[in-house]
């Protein structure tokens, strides 16, 4: 008998980190399920009678779990519309996501996306209504490379600060995120972004050359390939350049990655706009989108973003810093979002229930230890020394 047969070897590590990624997805969802029927007051009501009548209460709580789900289904992918709607959703956060993996491979804590996102959104607004004439093939692009060079100045600011003085770039996020919100907040205030007697903040409405093509009928535009796009791109340069090398080498140990040549101040301050430019893209994405219902071109509003650059950090998470990751994560939070108003409409559950369990999700993701506790048979087995040299034994 071989050795391999005596001593059972321990999993790859990216196996092990997708058995926990989906573990830690099915987690999230029953302790959702569970905290939905507990919130139920009709279906919490037939539990303090169980033991009379336990079929009612399992029967009502299957009842409320199944028709969620079964919502949260139809509204992200039971039809071509609704799986066009979860694309709409996803890609923002798709872009947005990237920019949060790719300094997380640098070992950097980008939670500047919001920021970053907001600078790329107001950027691009501002130059879809007010340049006027041009052809879709100029005017779009054009606001699109705005957007993302202000998203990349914004994250660029935070490395060249990070590289030069030393300061750590969570402290710097924020700062720019807070500078970010309160420009936003006063620029949309003021004439030049303001609609013309409006009292709230809200633009003129872009210009139908600066909107994202959409396939008529549905929401899949143009953004979701962008973001597609932007993925295949981080992947190339992470895995098939000289630049990819050092930025991993950097995130997984600046002193040896200077000692073999890597200018580590220089990976940051370009990661970092990197990273920028790309939660600026997914701002770009959403300010850019055609209007959900009527397809008409968009306007900015002090509010359009929402939590996208925090949502990013999550999507990063769960797609383990890596492109497809990201992208297959985007895609579910992109569910989670477009399912909201069926969950409403169908089975009658708060739409917040989509931010619980992406909150579970990130708890269980970025806490492997935890799930494998819960779930012993998740642990990897570690092979110890004598074990091996023992099986050696008995072998020959």
């Amino acid at each position: 008998m071989s050795v391999d047969a005596k001593v059972k070897a321990p999993r790859p590590a990216w196996v092990q980190s997708t058995i926990i990624t989906i573990a830690s997805l099915i987690l999230a969802f029953i302790v959702g399920a569970i905290v939905m029927v507990a919130s139920d007051a009709e279906v919490a009501g037939k539990w303090a009678y169980f033991f009379a009548q336990p079929g009612d209460a399992l029967s009502a709580s299957w009842d409320k779990i199944a028709s969620t789900f079964y919502a949260m289904w139809v509204g992200s992918m039971g039809s071509w519309v609704a799986i066009t709607n979860t694309t709409a959703e996803a890609a923002p956060l798709i872009a947005a996501g990237l920019g949060v993996a790719v300094a997380f491979r640098a070992g950097l804590f980008n939670i500047g996306g919001q920021g970053q996102a907001m600078l790329g959104a107001l950027t691009a607004a501002y130059i879809g209504f007010t340049l006027k004439g041009l052809p879709i093939f100029l005017h779009l692009p054009l606001a699109i490379l705005v957007g993302v060079i202000a998203g990349g100045i914004w994250g660029g600011i935070v490395g060249l600060l990070k590289a030069r003085t030393g300061a750590h770039e969570v402290i710097l996020t924020i700062m720019m995120n807070y500078i970010a919100g309160s420009l936003l907040a006063y620029l949309m205030m003021q004439t030049a972004f303001q609609t013309p007697g409006r009292t709230d903040p809200i633009s003129p409405v872009l210009e139908w050359t600066a909107t994202m093509p959409r396939l008529d009928g549905t929401r899949l535009h143009l953004g979701f390939f962008l973001a597609i796009l932007a993925a295949v791109g981080v992947w190339w340069l992470l895995e098939r350049t000289k630049f990819g090398v050092h930025l991993k080498a950097v995130g997984l140990n600046p002193n040896a990655a200077a000692t073999a040549g890597a200018s580590v101040p220089n990976v940051t301050l370009l990661t970092m706009a990197l990273a920028g430019g790309l939660a600026g893209l997914g701002g770009v994405i959403t300010v850019t989108a055609p209007d959900l219902l009527t397809g008409s071109p968009p306007q900015m509003t002090g509010t359009i973003i929402g939590t996208l650059g925090f949502d990013a950090i999550t999507v990063a998470l769960l797609g383990r810093s890596r492109p497809l990751g990201v992208v297959f994560a985007g895609l579910l939070f992109g569910a989670l979002k477009a399912s909201r108003r069926t969950m409403v409409v169908m089975a009658g559950t708060p739409d917040k229930l989509t931010d619980l369990i992406q909150a579970l999700i990130v708890l269980f993701v970025a806490a492997p230890a935890f799930v494998a506790w819960l779930l012993p048979f998740l642990r990897e087995r570690k092979v110890k020394k004598h074990e091996v040299q023992s099986a050696k034994v008995a072998a020959a």
